[in-house]
């Protein structure tokens, strides 16, 4: 069986190389800078490049804010015990589910983010 431990999520995100306009030329979304992103919002289940998500270090660590392209947002937290992204405000808890080697996607409530993130392998025993 194979194990995935997060390790540096979105420690260096890739801003510049992410942040693309819309279809249409709208930029990002809600006029937000930042990273565009896919996500489905409101139990979508089509992911679309509408949300961006911006980076911001603090005292508790760093954090990711998630914009939704109506002005509505999630902020996460990034983890550094190996789970990745916890929900930094809310009563909803974000899971993460691990894509590739390069992604991750986060649902938190009924709505789901495509997030790059650097995950590391290794073999675990059967659980």
């Amino acid at each position: 069986m194979r194990t995935f431990i997060l390790a540096s999520v979105l420690l260096t995100l890739p801003i510049a190389a992410c942040d693309k306009a819309a279809p249409g030329g709208q930029g990002t979304a809600a006029g937000h800078g930042g990273a565009t992103i896919p996500c489905a919002l409101a139990g979508s289940e089509a992911f679309k490049p509408d949300c961006t998500v911006e980076r911001a270090t603090t005292a508790d660590g760093i954090v990711l804010t998630l914009h939704h392209p109506d002005g509505g947002f999630r902020r996460l937290q990034v983890a550094t015990d190996g789970r990745g992204v916890v929900a930094a405000d809310g009563a909803d808890v974000a899971s993460v589910k691990v894509m590739s080697p390069g992604s991750i996607e986060v649902a938190i409530g009924e709505d789901r983010y495509r997030l790059p993130a650097t995950v590391k392998g290794r073999t675990a025993g059967a659980q």
